[in-house]
């Protein structure tokens, strides 16, 4: 019998880009509230906007993407849910034009109802766990206020935690495609945490850039929230598929190794994008 799930990739975006023209993607202007152009008018990228219905987009210079998350959590309804930056998507080939590789409903189509969560390709750091990458290009107590957090209210993910903080590898970008009762799982349980960390973590001297952190804590404990599925026996592994991550523009690699081996070396954290 032909599988007929309905899914929808939001596409966070904060500025006018090219899109992916297969219908289950959505762009999402996420930060969109208090947004205005030249002219003082809400500013309007002709996308859906994070701050209708429910809503965190205020929130977005330290959440990122996860305002998108939120918005598509609480407002969307179908069969799959799936988040992908503008600059960032799944793909299963590599073609001239990276938009020609992004991922189709038809190619995803043959796995659905049989893979519940789908993931970039694990990106891997080689000579720095988690932990020590984070705690070299950002703050690691951050992450260690977030332990603290699991551990009084989600205590069963402690040992998943203190697991996956000591991997060099990881998903990361907090994208991903899944059943949406998963992903309503996922979404109860994350936005707690970073809700919580909020309470407990006063900043204010930090960056902009440094002060996404929710966001980047987002991306590790994502693997830890997995992790416990796959442990408890809630997610089989088979039902995880890895795509891989297409990047629709160049990356510096040069500036990014020259940067990781800084932040590594001589404790300068990082200040930008790559």
């Amino acid at each position: 019998m032909e599988d007929n799930r309905r899914v929808q990739v939001i596409i966070a975006t904060h500025k006018k880009y090219r899109m992916p023209e297969d219908e289950m993607y959505l762009p999402v202007h996420v930060g969109a509230e208090g947004k205005k152009d030249i002219d003082g008018n809400p500013l309007n990228l002709g996308y859906i906007k994070d701050n209708t219905g429910d809503n965190i987009s205020a929130l977005n210079a330290s959440f990122c993407e996860l305002t998108g998350l939120y918005w598509a959590w609480k407002n969307i309804d179908t069969d799959y849910i799936g988040l992908a930056h503008y600059r960032r998507h799944f793909g299963f080939k590599k073609t001239k034009d990276p938009f020609d590789g992004v991922l189709t409903y038809e190619e995803l189509k043959p796995y659905l109802g049989k893979v519940r969560v789908f993931v970039p390709n694990k990106r891997k750091y080689y000579i720095e766990t988690l932990y020590s990458h984070y705690e070299h290009t950002h703050y690691s107590n951050q992450l260690d206020v977030t332990r603290q957090i699991i551990s009084e209210k989600y205590p069963t993910y402690v040992e998943s935690y203190d697991e996956i903080i000591k991997h060099t590898y990881g998903y990361m970008f907090n994208i991903m495609i899944m059943e949406i009762e998963l992903l309503d799982q996922y979404c109860s349980w994350l936005f707690d945490i970073l809700f919580e960390l909020g309470k407990r973590i006063d900043m204010p001297e930090l960056s902009s850039f440094q002060g996404r952190y929710y966001g980047r804590v987002s991306e590790i404990i994502f693997n830890v929230w997995l992790d416990y599925q796959v442990k408890s026996g809630k997610i089989k592994r088979d039902e995880i598929k890895e795509i891989p991550c297409i990047y629709m523009e160049k990356i510096n690699w040069w500036k990014k190794g020259k940067a990781f081996l800084e932040a590594k070396f001589a404790g300068k954290k990082y200040e930008g994008s790559f």
